[in-house]
């Protein structure tokens, strides 16, 4: 059987934790407690690692200490992207990052779950479903995505947010769970004038 495969189905899939060789997670937890010893002046090392964990990796790709992922072959990376300190990114599936993102500290991102039934969650019972942030998408510190998810080009989700449906392109939402509250507009643009430097 090839579990891999089964990891990177775009679709998602329900299988036995137990099941899944541990030596598939070896190089993402090697890579990423390398990744985490790094001192802050080394961005060409920091980039080199980063080019080995994920499976798409654009080079301007900014992750800040700590990070920590499953698989990192699942994580790809399209453009700009800004990952502050301790985000997490549970790549059970495929996780795609639209250019633009801005992924403030504490964020999760987590495509795996659990079945509801706690006799089969005992037993190892595990889902996964893919997570997509388009281009443009700004998440605020602490905001968890649920597997399943998209987040529409150009939306900002609140602080402290858990995002359990797809939002749409556009637009502020907040909440636990998430929802949007209204639309990204030309008023929210900040004025050159109030620009400090």
């Amino acid at each position: 059987m090839d579990f891999r495969a089964i990891l990177q189905n775009p679709q998602g899939y329900v299988g036995q934790n137990r099941n899944i060789p541990s030596q598939l997670k070896a190089n993402a937890q090697r890579l990423c407690w390398e990744y985490n010893q790094t001192p802050p002046n080394a961005g060409a090392r920091r980039q080199e690692l980063l080019q080995q964990l994920l499976g798409t990796c654009h080079p301007l790709t900014f992750i800040e200490p700590s990070f920590h992922c499953d698989y990192g072959f699942n994580i790809h990376t399209h453009g700009l992207a800004v990952i502050n300190y301790n985000c997490v990114i549970l790549d059970t599936s495929p996780v795609h990052i639209g250019a633009g993102a801005f992924i403030a500290p504490g964020v999760c991102l987590s495509c795996a779950g659990h079945s509801i039934d706690g006799e089969q969650r005992s037993t190892g019972i595990s889902t996964s479903k893919p997570i997509t942030l388009e281009d443009d998408v700004w998440l605020g510190a602490n905001v968890v995505v649920c597997g399943g998810v998209t987040i529409g080009k150009g939306s900002v989700i609140g602080a402290g947010s858990v995002v359990t449906r797809d939002i749409p392109a556009g637009v502020v939402a907040a909440g636990v769970p998430c929802r949007p509250i209204r639309p990204v507009t030309p008023a929210d643009k900040i004025p050159p004038e109030e620009l400090a430097f």
